[in-house]
């Protein structure tokens, strides 16, 4: 009886493995792109946006600031 085996055998135990190292690396490239920051598409009014939402600007640099991007 070979110890190191553990029940597999020579069937498809191998195949569990890679599933399982496939699942790893996915996850953990789902998890790198989440962390990555996504402004880069937005324009700089829908920054500008954000910013007023967010309360670092308030209405009147808001308005010039759109002002003086269009």
């Amino acid at each position: 009886m070979n110890g190191f085996n553990h029940g597999w055998g020579m069937g498809f135990g191998w195949i569990f493995g890679i599933v399982i190292l496939i699942l790893i690396i996915w996850f953990l490239f789902r998890f790198f792109n989440m962390n990555k920051d996504h402004s880069k598409n937005k324009s700089a009014l829908d920054i500008l946006k954000e910013r007023y939402a967010k309360g670092e600007i308030n209405q009147a640099e808001f308005e010039e600031k759109k002002n003086n991007l269009e």
